[in-house]
């Protein structure tokens, strides 16, 4: 597999490292967007939203929070954006699920926020096209 983020994690890439541990590595990316910008991975390979599983989901979100608090505490930050694409369509460069977490601070004049097209879309056909998540 020639995947950047498992050489990384295998430790043939350098990387600076944030957090580590057994099931899970955060690092500061190659090229940061915002000061405190950190890549947090599964250690096992996942290639999107679409095949990781539920438990390594958790791990990950469990230390997205934990760096979110040592963000606060540490670096003052204020508020956090947890950034995510699933599949090429969605914008996804690095084939191994991954979130991007950035730190924010007052008066930090970043918008992470995507500035979508205002659309109007029939929220009825929407509904009846999810209800089957009803049993998730």
């Amino acid at each position: 597999m020639d995947c950047v983020f498992c050489k990384i994690i295998n430790k043939e890439i350098p990387s600076l490292i944030v957090y580590e541990d057994a099931k899970v590595l955060c690092i500061i990316p190659k090229d940061m967007e915002v000061y405190g910008h950190t890549l947090i991975l599964p250690k096992k390979h996942f290639n999107d939203i679409f095949d990781i599983h539920n438990a390594d989901l958790q791990d990950i979100m469990r230390i997205a929070k934990k760096l979110s608090i040592g963000f606060r505490t540490k670096l003052g930050a204020t508020g956090v954006n947890i950034l995510h694409a699933s599949g090429k369509d969605a914008g996804q460069s690095v084939q191994h699920f991954h979130l991007h977490l950035f730190p924010r601070f007052k008066d930090d004049n970043i918008n992470a926020w995507p500035q979508l097209p205002k659309k109007n879309f029939n929220k009825e056909e929407v509904l009846h096209g999810i209800t089957f998540m009803d049993g998730i």
